[in-house]
């Protein structure tokens, strides 16, 4: 099978790098599949077979990986991406309430991305900062200590970050 997907040549060499470091070119897929998302912002089934071939696997082996890690998106994403934890110590300090403001001024669930691209709402599992509950990771960023305040001005610098 050919992949219309292809690194973009900074990224082949970042790749080749990264290959550079492993015995077997197989234990680069993490890598290999953490470049795809830096470069397209997800990873696309074109994407898995590209990555396949240049770690010498199947096309059903790097899929079986790339689903097994929610730090990979296997769909376009909004430009701005808020995961919000989920797990004991943010829903006892305020997610929950952070989730229904995350529905009332977005419209969005999560799983979903708003229909002008911008926001992708996601609850994801423990982002080790419980000291800092109710936390957001937003693009990648995180913010601790949240009260719906310090949400809305998140919120509000991302919809007039043009």
């Amino acid at each position: 099978i050919m992949s219309s997907f292809k690194y973009t040549p900074e990224n082949e060499a970042k790749f080749q790098e990264y290959a550079s470091r492993y015995p077997k070119i197989d234990s680069c897929m993490l890598p290999a599949l953490w470049l795809v998302q830096e470069q397209e912002g997800w990873v696309s089934p074109e994407a898995m077979v590209y990555v396949a071939e240049k770690v010498q696997k199947s096309p059903m082996q790097v899929y079986e990986v790339a689903t097994f890690y929610t730090m990979f998106n296997l769909k376009p994403i909004g430009k701005h991406h808020i995961e919000l934890c989920k797990t004991v110590s943010c829903m006892l300090m305020g997610a929950r309430e952070l989730k229904a403001y995350i529905k009332e001024t977005l419209g969005l669930e999560p799983g979903q991305t708003s229909a002008d691209g911008l926001f992708t709402f996601s609850e994801v599992e423990c982002q080790g900062a419980c000291g800092d509950a109710p936390m957001i990771s937003l693009n990648n960023v995180y913010h601790g200590k949240l009260t719906k305040e310090k949400l809305e001005k998140i919120i509000w610098e991302c919809k007039n970050d043009n």
